[in-house]
């Protein structure tokens, strides 16, 4: 404030001065002069105080817009710097989750539609599901379209590399994605209790119960684990090269060897399966996932 009064001292000091030779008590006071005053008044009041100013003034404007009332929003929402635009299309819904559903399914079709996800999941297409829904939904029953045998690796996430929910699928787990007593009894009631149409065995790329069992390690449990992946590496014994867990090559051709001696095992350790398989019930197929681009190859 100091510094207000002090400037408009100087101001009035100058107008008095330029008016002297006029005489010290008779000063001829000019409508601009004073008007001059007026003008300087207000632009130093308004520097000494812009910044208490501009937030009043913010303070009205914002007043102001909370009584306003918001533009209506259609369902469609426009997608801005915070909002994406969706359509109901996009939202998967629970195709495998109805039983009269899944009863219309058929083997080619579950195959197909596995095929069409994992396309959508190697383009890093969204996916928006309704998940409150699909859970209040299978707590009433399950009925999935296929049946996984997929190995343990943590790198393999397989809903998600099919683009699947809640209960779209049964997926069972183990290293080297190999079959035996317990899984063929999942497998069984996965697709001779609970309708299932489809059983893949999925191996994959890097696999390292595969790379153990090529190199033929030993140790605690896995022991017995990797002898059932052992006849694959020797079904491959007259393979030229490198036959060590060092060979990407091998190691790939191990892998597929494997997955089909589990498609083999299952034909000739479960009569149920390879009965349904034959009437057209279910299919038992083959698939390898591809670590680096996530395409998942059918054969």
């Amino acid at each position: 404030m100091c510094f207000y009064v002090s400037q408009l001292k100087n101001k009035i000091h100058k107008i008095f001065l330029s008016e002297a030779p006029k005489g010290l008590r008779n000063i001829a006071w000019k409508p601009s002069h004073i008007c001059e005053i007026i003008l300087v008044s207000l632009k130093l009041l308004f520097l000494k105080y812009k910044d208490l100013l501009i937030l009043i003034s913010g303070m009205i404007f914002l007043l102001g817009a909370c009584t306003d009332k918001p533009a209506p929003v259609s369902e469609a929402a426009v997608a801005n710097d915070s909002l994406i635009s969706l359509n109901r299309k996009d939202v998967i819904d629970d195709e495998f989750i109805n039983k009269e559903v899944q009863s219309q399914l058929t083997p080619d079709f579950v195959l197909n539609t596995l095929k069409e996800r994992n396309l959508a999941y190697v383009s890093d297409n969204m996916v928006i599901r309704n998940t409150s829904e699909r859970i209040r939904k299978a707590s009433l029953g399950q009925y999935p379209g296929a049946v996984i045998l997929s190995c343990l690796d943590s790198r393999v996430p397989v809903e998600d590399v099919f683009h699947c929910g809640i209960g779209d699928l049964f997926v069972a787990r183990v290293a080297g994605n190999i079959s035996n007593e317990d899984m063929l009894g999942s497998l069984e009631y996965g697709c001779k209790v609970s309708g299932a149409k489809l059983i893949v065995v999925l191996g994959h790329e890097y696999c390292g119960a595969i790379k153990s069992a090529i190199d033929n390690v030993k140790l605690g449990n896995i022991t017995a684990l990797l002898a059932k992946i052992r006849p694959a590496v020797m079904d491959l014994d007259s393979l030229t090269g490198d036959k060590t867990s060092k060979n990407p090559v091998f190691v790939e051709a191990v892998c597929r060897q494997n997955i089909l001696n589990t498609i083999k095992t299952i034909r000739a350790k479960s009569p149920i399966l390879l009965e349904m398989e034959k009437k057209g019930e279910i299919k038992i197929v083959g698939a390898e996932y591809h670590m680096e681009s996530g395409k998942v190859d059918f054969f």
